[in-house]
């Protein structure tokens, strides 16, 4: 397949990217390289596909150094006439889009950024994938949209309308989207709602990372709702192969569909939704104890209350995963943190 993977500075799709050309996919990777958080990371992730950071220049495909069938263009999604341009010239098989303003906490001070990534540069990636005649567009979603649902496990039937951050808002506008596309224009696209992904390479804001360094430091570490908090934690290499399959996997219409007693995130529309995490929630404390054990230090502790936009608990139900795709995520919570502290060693050269 010829794949255009939106994000290939970031996290998830750095990994996505690197997988794909692995297995002898034709990539395009796309990224704005944004400031929200340490650029170095981004350049890294990018170094390690072969793009030097001294070589990029706004708007300009370039060719890997390490792989033949890996180019990359730095490009925000909301220059339509150039994300057009692209697409015209490059005519892609299938788009992953996973590039976004990420953060829940960050979209309470800067919601514009929100709106301008997640939401204008969404609808752009729609129009093209339309008008190009995309086979499928897979695309990020988030564990976030659940909100205020206490149900557990969360399931892709339960009902999203109470979101509790402009993040969790955004992303579930772009559901809505895609299955407006899906059913005016046959685009088949497949949403996909991570929850709390980690590894190596992972987001300076996210709490491994913020948690390693503040130990290493010998600082204290923030625990927010005193430490009753309880996440599906998900290994990166677990997040990227259900990425994969569902990607070669183009979601279908399901003709029983009525509206009725149908699961709401299937469709007479070839669309579909899916859970992507662990489906074993971990407490924080013992999320944190792992790292303690890891790091051979305890950590200092500033006990906080719950934030603004946080929910107290994540909990995947993968039923649809395992049932269309054959795939359930498994690295354990000891095996994920070893991985990410050796890397994160590595990377900021930390002797311990």
């Amino acid at each position: 397949m010829k794949v255009l993977v939106t994000g290939t500075a970031g996290f998830i799709g750095s990994f996505v990217a690197k997988t794909l050309i692995q297995r002898g996919d034709e990539v395009v990777g796309l990224d704005c390289i944004n400031d929200y958080y340490d650029v170095r990371i981004k350049y890294g992730r990018l170094a390690e596909a072969g793009i030097a950071q001294d070589s990029i220049v706004e708007n300009q495909l370039l060719q890997s150094s390490k792989y033949p069938n890996y180019r990359f263009i730095c490009l925000e999604l909301e220059d339509r006439e150039n994300l057009m341009n692209l697409f015209k010239n490059e005519k892609f098989d299938k788009v992953c889009n996973l590039a976004a303003q990420a953060g829940v906490r960050y979209s309470l001070v800067n919601p514009y950024a929100y709106i301008q990534s997640n939401i204008v540069g969404f609808v752009n990636i729609l129009e093209a994938c339309r008008q190009f005649g995309i086979a499928h567009l897979a695309y990020a979603s988030s564990s976030s949209v659940y909100g205020l649902n206490e149900k557990m496990p969360f399931s892709t039937s339960d009902n999203v309308d109470h979101p509790i951050s402009l993040y969790a808002a955004s992303k579930k506008s772009n559901e809505l989207m895609a299955h407006t596309y899906s059913y005016l224009f046959g685009l088949p696209t497949t949403g996909l709602r991570f929850f709390t992904v980690y590894g190596p390479w992972g987001r300076p804001d996210m709490a491994l990372f913020l948690f390693t360094k503040a130990i290493l430091e010998g600082k204290p570490i923030d625990v927010f709702n005193h430490g009753q908090m309880l996440r599906d934690f998900t290994y990166i290499d677990d997040i990227v192969e259900g990425v994969v399959r569902v990607l070669d996997h183009n979601a279908t219409p399901n003709p029983t569909w009525n509206g009725l007693n149908s699961d709401p995130h299937s469709s007479k529309a070839p669309y579909k939704i899916y859970n992507i995490g662990n489906n074993n929630p971990i407490k924080l404390m013992d999320f944190i104890e792992a790292i303690e054990k890891e790091l051979g230090v305890v950590a200092k502790k500033n006990m906080l209350p719950l934030q603004p936009g946080d929910v107290p608990a994540t909990y995947a139900n993968v039923e649809d995963l395992v049932k269309d795709l054959d795939y359930k995520p498994n690295t354990s919570i000891q095996e994920g943190i070893k991985n990410f502290i050796q890397w994160y060693k590595e990377f900021f050269k930390v002797c311990v």
